[in-house]
């Protein structure tokens, strides 16, 4: 076993499409929840466990949040710049690979914030064994999450492995936007745009795809309302 990752890569770029009219006159990872903007809110997380240096990639009003990420002074601030491009998951981590490093890294979505019941993140980097695993995700339970439609991602093994919902109908998990990987799982990717998702789907089918469940509240905060009804759990 490691030591835990002290750098992270936080996925900013995306358009934020859904978070319309609130993404007119800035980036996603700018909105702000609770009074504190998405990508502070997952900062302060990351910051919290150890990180001391974040790789955050950007496209959509780019310049405000380069200059928005400037005054934090608790955290390096390293930009992977896709003005040019959007990358996607994988596509982004391949197009950092050269500011993460070698060494295991934290990747982290910006729309995810939570009330942590437990202690989510650290009982993930003490799970996360590089000799076993290539990827460890963090998960939710989609009872009284905030925010996530979906059906759900899939099911956790006694053991920690985690294994994708398949054609089952529903699953009491959700991938929550927070996860920690060797970074060499996308340097066979393509070039340009890809995401994880298949990657992780191959590595679940060889048993190096790993999870943990936090105990809290999950609000993913994708959309105007999402943005509401975090706002009034967290003043809660």
């Amino acid at each position: 076993m490691t030591s835990r990752p002290t750098t992270a890569m936080v996925l900013a770029a995306g358009l934020g499409t859904r978070m319309r009219p609130l993404t007119d006159d800035r980036p996603k990872a700018l909105v702000e929840v609770g009074g504190r903007a998405l990508i502070d809110h997952v900062l302060d997380r990351l910051v919290e466990v150890g990180v001391t240096r974040a790789v955050v990639n950007v496209h959509w009003f780019a310049d405000r949040l380069e200059s928005h990420l400037a005054a934090r002074r608790d955290v390096e601030i390293v930009i992977s710049d896709e003005r040019a491009e959007l990358l996607e998951t994988g596509g982004g981590l391949k197009k950092a690979r050269g500011l993460v490093g070698d060494d295991p890294v934290w990747v982290a979505n910006i729309d995810s914030v939570w009330i942590d019941r437990g202690d989510a993140l650290n009982d993930l980097a003490r799970l996360w064994d590089p000799e076993c695993m290539d990827v460890a995700l963090l998960l939710a339970r989609r009872a009284g999450s905030i925010g996530w439609p979906g059906r759900g991602d899939g099911f956790l093994d006694e053991d920690g492995r985690f294994r994708f919902r398949g054609e089952a109908p529903e699953a009491p998990l959700a991938y929550m936007g927070v996860h920690i990987t060797r970074p060499q799982v996308v340097d066979d990717g393509p070039d340009g745009r890809f995401s994880l998702s298949p990657i992780w789907r191959r590595l679940a089918d060889e048993g190096r795809l790993f999870a943990s469940v936090m105990d809290g509240d999950w609000m993913h905060v994708g959309d105007p309302e999402a943005v509401r009804a975090a706002d009034a759990r967290l003043a809660s």
